[in-house]
């Protein structure tokens, strides 16, 4: 009987993905650059956390950090060309939820 073997890519990816809050910041920050402090405010996760995931995105690629010369400091956090590519694929899951997933507000 052969053993069938997970791609070491798309483990790693799906990884990456499947963390907790990271398939909503991408999601969000598909509406454009926005500051930590909107990306905070949309989404009911700690600041201490974002920061740790936006790091993460920004190390595999997919987010840039850009820091604004000015006073006070202005920062924004957008997607990549890398995280853009992944806007089909978070559409896929919103309309896959649309459709089968059962809302728990009503």
């Amino acid at each position: 009987m052969e053993q069938f073997q997970l791609c070491p890519k798309f483990e790693k990816a799906m990884k990456l993905l499947g963390k907790r809050w990271t398939g909503l910041i991408i999601y969000q920050l598909l509406f454009g650059p926005q500051r930590f402090s909107e990306i905070e405010s949309s989404l009911p996760v700690s600041g201490r956390l974002l920061s740790e995931r936006l790091k993460e995105l920004e190390e595999e690629g997919l987010v840039n950090r850009h820091v604004y010369a000015e006073v006070p400091v202005r920062v924004e956090y957008s997607l990549t060309d890398k995280g853009r590519e992944l806007q089909p694929i978070i559409k896929g899951i919103e309309n896959w939820s649309d459709r089968w997933v059962e809302s728990s507000e009503q």
